[in-house]
């Protein structure tokens, strides 16, 4: 049994009931009972009668049963490990005090300076060296990009 819609109010069509109207553009419309098609014909807004489906749906009416409240998924945060740092080491630095914090940085800053410092005094040393052996070239030099061009005579 094939249980249609009308058109107008939105309301089931039983078989043997209704009328069909077929309009000018070859649309089909549905209608239960001669109220409906006299107020589809009279452009009325199904929407602004109390009694249609499309004004119930549109305003809320008898359908609490119906709908259920959506489900939210709780979010569950997980902790991972970052490349180079373990979860432990993570957590450890995690839960130091801000002052011990703030001494730790402080110090790896100095060390960071100090190892600077002695490379620079290396290459200075290094420098220095090839100086007094009477090799003063650049590293452009070393690889070939500068080399002396003799003049020519004319």
């Amino acid at each position: 049994m094939k249980v249609e819609v009308d058109s107008f109010s939105g309301s089931k069509i039983y078989p043997g009931r209704g009328t069909l109207y077929v309009r000018g553009d070859s649309k089909v419309f549905r209608f239960q009972n001669s109220k409906t098609a006299s107020l589809f014909h009279q452009r009325k807004n199904p929407r602004r009668l109390t009694w249609t489906i499309l004004y119930r749906k549109q305003h809320k009416k008898g359908i609490t049963e119906e709908v259920q409240r959506k489900r939210t998924r709780k979010v569950v945060k997980h902790q991972r490990a970052i490349v180079g740092a373990s979860l432990d080491l993570i957590r450890e630095r995690r839960s130091l005090k801000p002052e011990v914090r703030k001494v730790k940085k402080l110090e790896a800053v100095k060390a960071d300076k100090e190892k600077k410092k002695q490379l620079k005094d290396k290459r200075r040393a290094d420098k220095a060296k090839r100086a007094a052996e009477g090799h003063n070239v650049s590293k452009q030099q070393l690889r070939g990009a500068f080399q002396k061009v003799q003049p020519s005579s004319y």
